[in-house]
């Protein structure tokens, strides 16, 4: 069938993070109409994960387009920009503590970015408790969105905004996430400057790495007085066992990490026995590099469901990015597939490049050398 024009078109966007309501904020500012489907049964139904930083070449590139950067800067944390390196001894090799006015990539956790863009849509834009099964339909459309529940919707353009282990790619692409050979192990700490304080006076404002080639660790101060750390190992993905992949045997990892963390400072250490709760297992994939598709006129990627890499800064930056460009080439393309292909011409060699940068590097994380960038917060 003919492709639709933009403005006539039902567009749908599968995954309600913050790539996917980014495009759906940008459209509607635009005068586009779009539906947000997402598998979460409301807003605040999980946890939303840590915290974010968002370039000013990027990231907060979108929010200009979205008409939210004044809002993104009058919630984010500048402070958070401050980065302490210390080796495994404990000893502090490096410190950046930002400017007052430096605003390149200030902290804002997940879940408030994530209502910041929610509270700027129009009311009943998501619908929430929708778990996509498969996209069906020819490729010229109408697409069906099949749901577990049994559901159909029709379509003209499905956008996958479903992350690593997206429903939306298959329709595209034959390519499934690999894992890297590094894992975390996510630890909290709550009410940290009166109940953690040693931790709280190590991490600072900001966040804290230290690394001995073979293991490290990364925290992260999140608003509302939480810290989060990162245990960073060189494992198989299983390496947690009969102890369960999950972290249920809270006590059981504890002791593993307690001895192949044995030589680290005793300050380091309380990163593993101080948490609060359990540890949340979250072995690090990739997608296959380059990760590229045939054009579809009615189905295209962004964010981690189009180019999954390695948690070193850009993930949710190059999908905000990416959101951005795909509203502005549907508002300005006489069709969709016009705007579908527009976009896919600026996104895939960008996220070609910058994957190859990346591929292998999970290991940077472990390095003692290392750079003041520091991993995403997991938890896409």
């Amino acid at each position: 069938m003919p492709s639709p024009t933009p403005a006539h078109a039902r567009i749908s966007i599968i995954g309600a993070g913050p790539g996917g309501l980014t495009c759906a904020r940008i459209l509607q500012r635009l005068g586009t109409a779009v539906t947000v489907y997402d598998r979460d049964d409301g807003p605040h139904t999980r946890d939303q994960g840590g915290t974010l930083d968002l370039h000013a070449d990027n990231g907060q590139i979108a929010l200009r387009e979205a008409g939210l950067l004044d809002d993104f800067f009058r919630l984010a944390r500048p402070e958070g920009q401050e980065m302490r390196r210390y080796t495994a001894a404990g000893a502090l090799t490096g410190h950046h503590v930002p400017e007052p006015d430096e605003l390149f990539k200030p902290e804002i956790d997940r879940g408030v970015l994530r209502d910041l863009l929610l509270d700027s849509l129009e009311p009943g834009t998501v619908r929430w408790g929708h778990t996509l099964e498969r996209v069906g339909g020819p490729d010229d459309g109408p697409r069906q969105l099949h749901f577990t529940d049994g559901t159909t919707v029709e379509t003209d353009l499905v956008i996958g905004a479903d992350g690593a282990y997206s429903r939306v790619r298959p329709a595209v692409s034959s390519a499934v996430p690999a894992y890297t050979g590094v894992s975390f192990l996510e630890a909290w700490f709550s009410g940290v400057d009166d109940r953690h304080r040693d931790i709280a006076e190590l991490v600072g404002r900001g966040s804290a790495h230290a690394a001995d080639g073979e293991r490290a660790m990364f925290a992260q101060r999140n608003g509302g007085d939480h810290i989060r750390t990162y245990l960073i190992q060189r494992v198989p993905a299983d390496w947690t066992g009969a102890r369960g992949p999950a972290g249920t045997d809270t006590d059981g990892i504890r002791t593993l990490l307690l001895e192949r963390y044995a030589h680290w400072a005793p300050g380091l250490r309380r990163m593993i026995t101080d948490n609060d709760g359990p540890y949340v297992h979250r072995p690090i994939h990739a997608l296959p590099v380059p990760h590229t598709w045939a054009h579809n006129p009615t189905v295209t990627l962004l964010g981690d469901a189009a180019h999954l890499m390695p948690p070193l800064g850009v993930g949710v930056n190059l999908a905000m990015l990416d959101a951005g460009d795909l509203a502005l080439s549907l508002a300005n393309a006489a069709t969709v597939a016009d705007a579908v292909r527009a976009y896919e011409k600026t996104m895939l060699p960008r996220s070609v490049e910058t994957a190859r940068m990346l591929e292998g590097r999970a290991e940077d994380l472990l390095s003692v050398e290392g750079d003041d960038s520091g991993p995403d917060g997991p938890g896409r």
